[in-house]
């Protein structure tokens, strides 16, 4: 049933290590349940019923949280192969803790936590493994929220931006990367106001630190940029 996702499968990080064969009898095993959402459609809602850790095998999703104002803040994104959940499958709560909301038409299973922390019927050999990378996994995790609350305490619009293009460049292995957001889920993720984004990146660009057109972004100066994230 999972063959057709066998290249995103491979590389979510819940099963990485695990050969292609053991996952597909691994999988049989678990049995997951698929669901598809359309564009725009949402995935999870905040306090609803947990369904357990999921994992996207096609398409592209937004993770987002609402202050008691009303304002969405963007706390990342997903897509094929990425996880969600996972902070709160072992933790006794009953409700999601964000809401996630489809980019595009997407695929996603649920997966029991039970089930990956349970005892294995079949004895699968990577039933381990699972364990070790879900444990990897939330320490990761962990770390990417201490970052992001890092980058929430930043006070200047500018230092908020080069912050995040520099990170950005980072996972991209490049100076020349594609977004992962529009203008305004970008200003959603940075909590701040989108014609300020919009004003304060133009600037940038006037003074030749950065280019951009669209989602396409380069970096030009890096270490002016270097020099705003202080």
């Amino acid at each position: 049933m999972f063959t057709k996702w066998q290249a995103e499968l491979a590389v979510c990080p819940l099963f990485a290590g695990i050969e292609p064969e053991e996952l597909q009898s691994m999988l049989a095993c678990l049995n997951p349940e698929v669901r598809r959402f359309r564009r725009n459609e949402l995935v999870t809602v905040e306090g609803e019923k947990f369904l357990g850790v999921g994992v996207v095998l096609a398409g592209r999703a937004i993770v987002t949280k609402e202050s008691v104002a009303g304002n969405r803040v963007i706390l990342s994104t997903l897509q094929a192969g990425d996880l969600f959940g996972e902070m709160v499958a072992f933790s006794g709560r009953k409700g999601w803790p964000a809401t996630i909301q489809a980019q595009q038409d997407a695929a996603v299973f649920f997966l029991s936590p039970e089930k990956i922390i349970g005892s294995c019927p079949r004895q699968c050999l990577g039933h381990r493994r699972l364990i070790i990378n879900m444990l990897r996994i939330i320490s990761e995790k962990a770390l990417y929220l201490n970052r992001k609350v890092e980058q929430l305490t930043i006070k200047t619009l500018r230092g908020k931006i080069a912050v995040f293009l520099l990170e950005q460049a980072k996972e991209a292995g490049a100076t020349t990367f594609m977004l992962p957001f529009n203008r305004n889920e970008m200003a959603e993720f940075l909590n701040v106001a989108r014609p300020s984004l919009s004003r304060e990146m133009g600037r940038m660009k006037a003074e030749g630190v950065i280019d951009f057109h669209g989602a396409s972004m380069k970096i030009i100066d890096v270490e002016a940029l270097k020099r705003m994230a202080e």
